[in-house]
C-alpha cells in the first residue's frame, strides 16, 4: 500500500493557487491543514496524501498533510474538534473513529456532535489468511478445527480493539466459534509471526498482505467484504465461505469541526466528491482492492457512520472487549 501511493504522491503535498473564487470563505484563503490521526506511511496517511492534491485543485488553495498520531486517533480528532470551524482544519481518520466511543469511557470530544462529516474516502477489505503450512484450506475447515478445540485455535491482531481484533471477534460471533486472540503491537509483527507459523490465522489488510499471498507465504481463505476483492478475484467472500451476513471494512472518513457555515460546508463537500470522482484516485483505490461509498451524500455519510458506531458498540458490549 505504501509503495503504490507514496510513489504517486511523494512525502510532501502542496498545490499551487488556482484562483480564489472557489475557495472564498474557507479559512480566509489560508492553506488548509489535513490532520491525519495515524503515523506517516500508514493507511490513513496514504489515503490523505492521495486525496490532498485533488482537494487543493478543487478548492484552489494549498492543502498540507499534518500527521498527529496518538491514542488510537483521539489526539488528532480532539485537535480538529477544537479547531476554528472555518474549513481550515480537516481530519482524515480511520474506522477506529466508530469504535473509540465504545472502547474508551472518556473521549476528548463527542463523536456525535463535534464534527461535520464531509465524506468517506474509501473502504478496504481485510482477508483471513493462514500460515502456508496450516491444515485449514477453507473457512469451513477453520470452523471445524475451532469447534473441535474451543479457545485453542489462535489468531493474531495488531492489538486489542484494533480492526483485525474486531474482525476476529465478529467472526467468532457469527460463525459460532471461540478462538484464542493473540494481540501484537502492530500489524507488521503480527503478519510476520503468522508467516513464520507462530500463530496460524490473521485478518490481514489486503493491500499489505497481497505480496505474501501471491508468493505463497500466506494462504488466503476469505475476504471480509460483501464483494470479492479486485486483487484476489478467486478468493471467496466470508459470506460465500459459509458465514452469512459477515462484513468488515477498514475505511477512512474525512471530517471538519462542527459549526461550519452552510456555504463552507457545501464547498468542502463538493471538493471531496470531485476528488473521489477523479479517475486517478479511483484507480489507486481499486488497485488496493478498495471501493468508494456508492453514495457520498450528507444523509448517506451520516447513516454509514451511525450504523458503524452501532455495530461495534454492540460487539464491544456483548463480547466485553477492552483495551490495554
Amino acid at each position: 500500500m505504501r509503495r503504490h501511493l507514496l510513489q504517486a504522491t511523494g512525502a510532501t503535498l502542496a498545490a499551487p493557487w488556482l484562483g480564489t473564487c472557489a475557495a472564498e470563505g474557507i479559512a480566509e484563503g489560508r492553506p488548509i491543514t489535513l490532520v491525519v490521526s495515524y503515523p506517516a506511511g500508514g493507511g490513513a496517511d496514504l489515503v490523505a496524501r492521495m486525496i490532498a492534491p485533488k482537494l487543493a485543485a478543487a478548492l484552489g488553495q494549498n492543502v498540507v498533510v499534518d500527521n498527529k498520531p496518538g491514542a488510537s486517533g483521539q489526539l488528532a480528532a480532539g485537535l480538529v474538534a477544537r479547531a476554528k470551524p472555518d474549513g481550515g482544519t480537516l481530519l482524515i481518520d480511520a474506522s477506529s473513529f466508530a469504535v473509540n466511543p465504545s472502547l474508551f469511557p472518556k473521549l476528548p470530544y463527542d463523536s456525535d456532535t463535534a464534527f461535520t462529516p464531509l465524506g468517506i474516502v474509501a473502504l478496504f477489505p481485510n482477508v483471513l489468511v493462514c500460515t502456508a503450512s496450516f491444515e485449514a484450506h477453507s473457512v469451513k475447515d477453520v470452523m471445524r478445527l475451532a469447534k473441535a478445540k474451543p479457545n485453542q485455535l489462535a489468531y493474531a491482531s495488531s492489538g486489542n480493539g484494533s480492526a483485525q481484533h474486531l474482525a476476529g471477534v465478529l467472526f467468532e460471533q457469527q460463525a459460532g466459534v471461540d478462538l484464542l486472540h493473540v494481540p501484537y503491537k502492530g500489524g507488521g509483527p503480527a503478519m510476520n509471526d503468522v508467516m513464520a507459523g507462530q500463530v496460524p490465522l490473521f485478518f490481514a489488510n489486503v493491500a499489505s498482505s497481497l505480496g505474501a499471498i501471491q508468493s505463497g507465504k500466506l494462504r488466503a481463505l476469505a475476504v471480509t467484504s460483501r464483494r470479492r476483492a479486485r486483487s484476489l478475484p478467486d478468493v471467496a467472500t466470508m459470506e460465500e465461505a459459509g458465514v452469512p451476513g459477515y462484513e468488515v471494512n477498514e475505511w477512512n472518513p474525512i471530517l471538519a469541526p462542527a459549526g461550519l457555515t452552510p456555504a463552507v460546508k457545501t464547498k468542502l463537500q463538493a471538493a471531496v466528491r470531485t476528488a473521489l470522482a477523479d479517475a486517478e484516485v479511483l484507480g489507486r483505490i481499486r488497485t488496493l482492492s478498495g471501493e468508494t461509498l456508492p453514495d457520498n451524500s450528507d444523509a448517506a455519510i451520516t447513516a454509514y457512520l451511525r450504523s458503524q458506531k452501532a455495530q461495534w458498540a454492540r460487539l464491544v458490549r456483548d463480547r466485553k472487549i477492552t483495551v490495554d
